[in-house]
C-alpha cells in the first residue's frame, strides 16, 4: 500500500501510530482531528440559510477547518429562482456555539439565519382526539427508544385516550371544548402548552380547527398529519366518501400548519393504491396505516433537523 504526499510516494506504515505521525508531517495536520478513538467526540448541527452569493461554501467550510472541527455530513442546494441558499452540515468537534455563529455571520450576506446545536433528543407534545393509530405509535415507538424525542405529554378534547396515554406513564391533559366557544377552548389549550418546554407540537389526528392566533402562538413549531383527499372529501367519514367515489388511490401528507386550513408546506407524502374489492372499512385500514407512516416519516425528518422552511415549501436534507 502507497500514500501519495505533496511531493512524493511513500510507503505506508504497518502501524496506525506511525502512519498518523506520517500525515502530520506530511501536511500538518492535526492528529486529534484524525481519529476520535478514546474521546467522547461532541456532535453538533449546523443550518445556514441566506442569500445566495459566490464563495458561501468555501467561507463556511474554512471557518469549520480553523475551528479544528470535522464535517461528517454535509447537504447544500439553491434555490435558483429565489436566489437562496441552504446548508445543513453535522459537525463533530469542540463548539462555542455563539461564539462560532457569529464569526460565521460576518462572513455571510446580511440575511444569514443560523444555528448550530447540539445533537440531542428534542422534546415535543401531542394534541390528539379519539383516534388512536398515530398517537399509539408514537407512543411505542417512544416507549422503545426509537422515538429520537421525548413526549412530555399528551393533550386532548376528549378522554377516550387517557388509558392509553398513562399506560406509558405520560402527563394526560384533557381540555373539554364543551360549553366553550373556539377562543375559549383554544385559550385553555394554550394555558396548558405553556405548562411545558417544546421543540414540536404534533396533531396526531386531532380534529380541531386552529385559528391564526393559535397557529401564531408557535410560529413553524406545529406538524398536522392528515389524508390527502382533502379538500375533496371533508369531514368525518373521508374513507367513506372516497369509497363512494370509487377513488383508485388514497394517501396521508404531513405539514407544518399555517393559517391556510391544511395547505402548510409539506414535509412528507405517501399514496397507495385502492380498487374495487376494497370495502371502505378496508380504505380506512389502509389510510390509518399510511398516515401513521408519513407522520412518523415527517417527525424524523423533524426531530433531526433536516428541514428548511422556504416559502410554503418545505426543503428537506
Amino acid at each position: 500500500m502507497t500514500f501519495c504526499g505533496a511531493s512524493k510516494i511513500c510507503e505506508v506504515p504497518q502501524n496506525r501510530a506511525k502512519f498518523l505521525i506520517l500525515i502530520k508531517a506530511q501536511f500538518g495536520y492535526n492528529k486529534a482531528l484524525l481519529t476520535s478513538e478514546g474521546r467522547n467526540v461532541e456532535k453538533y448541527i449546523l443550518k445556514i440559510k441566506c442569500t445566495d452569493e459566490k464563495g458561501l461554501i468555501y467561507r463556511v467550510s474554512d471557518i469549520i477547518f480553523k475551528h479544528r472541527l470535522n464535517i461528517e455530513t454535509n447537504n447544500e442546494f439553491v434555490d435558483k429562482d429565489n436566489n437562496r441558499f441552504f446548508m445543513r452540515a453535522e459537525l463533530s468537534g469542540d463548539i462555542k456555539e455563539g461564539e462560532f455563529c457569529g464569526i460565521l455571520e460576518a462572513v455571510l450576506p446580511k440575511d444569514a439565519q443560523i444555528t448550530c446545536r447540539k445533537k440531542a433528543k428534542k422534546d415535543i407534545i401531542v394534541l390528539a382526539t379519539k383516534e388512536t393509530h398515530c398517537l399509539g405509535d408514537m407512543l411505542i415507538k417512544f416507549d422503545s427508544g426509537e422515538l429520537n424525542a421525548n413526549i412530555l405529554a399528551v393533550i386532548a378534547n376528549h378522554e377516550i385516550l387517557r388509558s392509553l396515554v398513562e399506560r406509558f406513564g405520560l402527563p394526560f391533559h384533557v381540555v373539554s371544548a364543551e360549553g366553550l366557544s373556539r377562543e375559549e377552548h383554544e385559550d385553555a389549550v394554550l394555558a396548558v402548552m405553556a405548562q411545558y418546554k417544546f421543540d414540536y407540537a404534533i396533531l396526531a389526528k386531532y380534529m380541531r380547527i386552529l385559528s391564526p392566533k393559535f397557529v401564531n402562538a408557535y410560529p413553524q413549531k406545529i406538524i398536522n398529519i392528515h389524508h390527502s383527499f382533502l379538500p375533496a372529501f371533508i369531514g368525518a367519514n373521508p374513507y367513506k366518501q372516497a369509497y363512494e367515489r370509487g377513488v383508485k388511490i388514497i394517501g396521508a401528507t404531513a405539514h407544518f400548519v399555517n393559517d391556510d386550513l391544511d395547505e402548510g408546506p409539506i414535509i412528507a407524502q405517501d399514496v397507495i393504491r385502492v380498487n374495487h374489492e376494497m370495502s371502505w372499512q378496508d380504505m380506512q385500514r389502509a389510510g390509518r396505516a399510511c398516515e401513521k407512516n408519513v407522520l412518523s416519516q415527517a417527525l424524523d425528518l423533524a426531530l433531526e433537523d433536516r428541514l428548511f422552511i422556504n416559502g410554503n415549501k418545505v426543503i428537506v436534507f
